[in-house]
């Protein structure tokens, strides 16, 4: 921390203004961001939610700040902010693990896209985060690291599978952070951490250099504390990149402009939103109860601001969501083709590192994987579930489109973050953990978690919304209209930091 800025809840407009006034710099910054990494993640409370800290960071921020300072101009929109990245991503010259003790002496030799493109934009890549081996748990558990503390509350767990970077940025260990999505991996962690996770329709940013684990629903993503700072992060992520073909995507949107330069809080006022009740737990539950008056009480601060909202349903989603799951049907095989080019990894499968015992205990999903099919043809229902995928987005765009919908809203989770002691004890199978992320994943519609408010007991809920593919500007605006009527972010009680 400098004299005159404070790291606390910043934002990307708040350290460029002090870089321009000269009352920051770039060096500083770091050297802050490296003094919470010490005393909250390694020491204190023990967060445990970096893997791995860039040894390169104070020369990146060095040569930013003698740029500003030799022509007075920032390098780009991202000039001086450090960013952890979820270790799924791979990063030249420092260890990338996948999570997976396999990886723990992997050092690419190539940026990933993502990385190249934060880079060119001024980013500082700060630190790698901890993550569930090849990101199978909606817990933290990691062969590499273990278990990952929610800031908010240390006896439980962060979320995952972008566990790291969701409990480094809700503890200001970074300004902004990267995770990656395939079933709800940044919306679940960031409804746990209090903070905005977007998920993207699949393709509009680079999966190049991304660890898969169902390669048609992975996606990047940002995970902030603020809608802006999403938004920023999108203009510099999104785009076509010749080595994903998924990227195609980009050029079928067409957005044009900067998504951040086009927020407008005046969206929300006029939208139109449906609530899937479906989605809510039973108020039976007194887990879940509690998630639905927090969610509740949001929703009546998102009517007051002039938002309209109209309770729809979904005709079988149980179903649809349970059939188009296809993990056990490719992720196998998704994962072994991307060991297949990784020479540097000590392990040639799935299968191989799951028999040798080098994977977490407590991955049921990883288990399943790695004795399922090792094509997706060897599941006889893998057409029929790609099928019921293409039904399913028609049914529910549908719906949006009979109902004039802006977008569909729901909890992130039905309950809060479970304990430390649930997730060792495996309290849930992966997939009957109640989360709802898997809704917009397997619709391959983009969706983004809102900070909703607090429990009784001080824990973070998340409020999801979800609209159309390619309509991330229109979810954006929204986003950015419940951010400001809701106003419930707030950083963790932790010790302070000098």
């Amino acid at each position: 921390m400098t004299d005159h800025f404070s790291v606390d809840e910043t934002t990307i407009a708040d350290v460029h203004a002090a870089y321009r006034a000269g009352t920051l710099t770039a060096r500083a910054l770091v050297q802050a961001y490296l003094g919470r990494i010490a005393a909250l993640d390694a020491a204190g409370p023990e967060l445990n939610s970096i893997l791995a800290v860039n040894a390169e960071a104070l020369t990146d921020a060095d040569a930013l700040d003698e740029h500003l300072s030799s022509t007075g101009e920032l390098v780009g929109v991202l000039h001086g902010i450090p960013v952890v990245l979820k270790d799924q991503i791979e990063t030249a010259g420092l260890t990338t693990t996948f999570g997976s003790e396999t990886a723990k002496d992997y050092v690419p030799e190539h940026d990933a896209t993502v990385v190249a493109d934060l880079r060119r934009a001024g980013a500082i890549i700060l630190a790698k985060t901890t993550m569930p081996d090849f990101a199978t748990s909606w817990h933290s558990t990691s062969s590499v690291s273990g278990l990952t503390r929610n800031p908010y509350a240390l006896d439980r767990d962060p979320g995952g599978s972008s566990s790291g970077t969701a409990a480094a940025v809700a503890a200001n260990l970074a300004t902004v952070g990267i995770g990656e999505d395939t079933g709800g991996s940044i919306r679940l962690p960031a409804s746990f951490c209090n903070l905005v996770g977007l998920r993207v329709t699949p393709g509009l940013i680079s999966r190049n250099g991304v660890s898969p684990l169902v390669e048609p629903q992975d996606t990047p993503g940002p995970m902030t504390r603020t809608v802006t700072d999403a938004a920023v992060l999108l203009d510099v992520l999104a785009g076509f990149d010749p080595a994903d073909p998924y990227t195609a995507t980009a050029a079928i949107g067409r957005h044009r402009g900067s998504y951040a330069d086009a927020l407008d809080g005046a969206a929300l006022g006029k939208a139109r939103i449906g609530v899937l009740r479906q989605a809510f737990g039973s108020d039976d539950d007194p887990r879940a109860r509690v998630v639905n008056t927090v969610i509740h009480a949001a929703l009546d601060k998102i009517t007051a601001a002039g938002a309209e909202l109209v309770d729809v349903a979904i005709p079988d989603l149980d179903h649809y969501v349970a059939y188009t799951s296809v993990y056990f049907s490719r992720s196998r095989a998704d994962i072994d083709a991307f060991l297949a080019g990784r020479p540097g990894i000590d392990a040639e499968s799935v299968a191989q590192l799951y028999t040798d015992g080098r994977a977490h205990p407590n991955l049921d999903l990883l288990a399943g994987i790695a004795t399922g099919p090792a094509t997706p043809v060897e599941d006889p229902e893998y057409y029929g579930r790609w099928e019921a995928r293409e039904r399913f987005q028609r049914l529910v765009i549908g719906i949006m489109a009979a109902n004039g919908l802006d977008a569909l809203c729901f909890p992130d989770v039905r309950i809060g973050a479970p304990t430390r002691d649930e997730v060792l004890a495996s309290r849930w199978s992966c997939l009957e953990f109640p989360t709802n992320t898997v809704i917009a994943s397997q619709l391959w519609m983009p969706s983004v978690s809102l900070p909703a408010g607090f429990t009784d007991e001080g824990l973070p809920v998340g409020l999801e919304l979800m609209t159309l593919p390619y309509h991330e500007a229109e979810l954006l605006n929204l986003a950015y209209g419940v951010e400001q009527t809701t106003q419930s972010r707030r950083a963790p009680d932790l010790p302070t930091v000098a």
